[in-house]
């Protein structure tokens, strides 16, 4: 039973591995839910010469249940932010809810979002083992948590008859599914709500479901061209002050400049003046004797230049007599610094 599910839970090889050992001559009835192409060649593989019985897809919702869609940015907050409202704003009439999430990594998100915010939550996705799943759907259906976050594989076949409403948090990708989603309240003559939150990005999603289910979902609070502006992060927000400041640092550093260039300007048209003065010669040994003691600072700090300098200090001692090494105070010694030197000797 529930082939496709166990696919999508990893079960295949140990079914497998369990119909290698039984024997070949056997009866088998194999059930699944949908029949893509990998449960095909399940069948292929387990049955022989099967006959095919397949009920059709279900293509309507029940009456008794009040759909509406709610328009949402396509940020994963700000949908978590619709959702929370909606849950408040039905929480009068919301006795239980399950929540769908398309992707196994939505649900725990979305389950520690709604838990982080005060609901009383729980959660049912494929990773979960079975004893946890068990314990989850039995305090669900005791009325201990109110919501439970799930996924399509995780929640199939779930019997819960009396579910006051339903919120696709994800717009389901095949329509098929939105049938099965909603199907889960509104049962056995009750009534039920079912609440989908779509984006920009969903609009073929819900065309889709429109065409299958034929008829028109009422907007809740208008659509998609009455949202407001999206909400910003903080990262986003302190990205463009940054760039805000850049751009005024980049004028500051230009207005900076700009009496320096003025300076540079001054002196250069001085320089022009004193060789129109003076002739060409006079001022390039000028220059050349300004430019000479910054050459010198610039060997002085450059490493290789100090070693040029030992050496030729060295050559100088050995090719030069200075007379003796001087002492540095002389003959004149101060009394103290003799007596210290006797003591030491």
């Amino acid at each position: 039973d529930e082939a496709d599910r166990m696919l999508d839970m990893g079960f295949i090889p140990d079914i497998e591995r369990i119909a290698k050992m039984i024997p070949f001559t056997r009866q088998t009835l194999f059930f699944s839910a949908t029949m893509p192409p990998e449960i095909q060649k399940l069948a292929d593989r387990f049955l022989q010469n099967p006959v095919r019985v397949e009920v059709a897809k279900p293509s309507s919702t029940a009456k008794t249940v009040a759909q509406r869609i709610v328009a949402a940015h396509n940020k994963d907050y700000e949908k978590r932010a619709v959702l929370r409202d909606l849950v408040r704003a039905e929480e009068a009439e919301l006795k239980n809810a399950i929540i769908f999430c398309n992707r196994k990594k939505d649900v725990a998100d979305l389950f520690r979002s709604l838990d982080r915010h005060g609901f009383s939550v729980g959660a049912l996705h494929g990773d979960m083992d079975q004893r946890s799943r068990t314990t989850m759907l039995q305090n669900f259906k005791d009325g201990n948590l109110k919501l439970l976050v799930a996924s399509d594989v995780a929640a199939r076949g779930l019997d819960i008859p009396d579910v006051s409403h339903v919120f696709n948090f994800d717009i389901p990708i095949h329509s098929e599914d939105y049938v099965h989603r909603i199907g889960r309240t509104g049962r056995a003559g009750r009534s039920g709500k079912a609440f989908t939150i779509v984006t920009r990005s969903d609009t073929k999603y819900l065309d889709a479901i429109e065409k299958l289910i034929g008829e028109k979902i009422e907007w809740l609070n208008g659509d998609l061209s009455t949202l407001p502006a999206p909400m910003e992060s903080f990262e986003s927000n302190s990205g463009r002050r940054g760039k805000e400041r850049g751009g005024r640092g980049r004028d500051r550093n230009r207005r900076d400049a700009a009496p320096v260039d003025n300076i540079n300007q001054g002196a250069q048209s001085a320089a022009d003046a004193d060789i129109a003065a003076h002739g060409d010669d006079k001022v390039k040994a000028e220059r050349k004797q300004e430019k000479a003691p910054r050459n010198s600072d610039r060997n002085s700090r450059n490493p290789l230049h100090a070693n040029d300098d030992n050496r030729d200090r060295r050559r100088h001692y050995r090719d030069h007599d200075d007379g003796p090494t001087p002492v540095g105070f002389g003959d004149d010694i101060p009394a103290f610094m003799l007596i210290v030197a006797n003591a030491k000797a």
